[in-house]
């Protein structure tokens, strides 16, 4: 089972606020809100997708990299914990 689907409903809900903060945008778009207020709702979703991006990073790492039942052959675990460490802080 990929971690992808065990992780289905959290993953599915992130993608919902992130949608959720989209529409924000076209609505303020739309009512022709002011720059610094748009530009502070795109910060959001980047920062929204971001974080869903190392949250699937970091799943497949410790899935398909550092598990050593499915893989007897894995990577340190250490070394994973120091990149998934700096994937989530390069994504912030």
């Amino acid at each position: 089972m990929s971690h992808t689907i065990r992780e289905k409903k959290k993953l599915l809900a992130r993608v919902g606020r992130i949608r959720g903060q989209v529409e924000a945008i076209e609505r303020a778009l739309m009512e022709e809100a002011g720059c610094e207020r748009i530009m502070h709702m795109i910060a959001g979703v980047r920062g929204g997708v971001a974080g869903l991006m190392a949250e699937v990073v970091e799943d497949h790492i410790r899935t398909h990299l550092v598990d050593p039942e499915k893989n007897p052959g894995a990577l340190n675990a250490g070394a994973a914990d120091q990149l998934i460490e700096v994937v989530h802080t390069y994504l912030k």
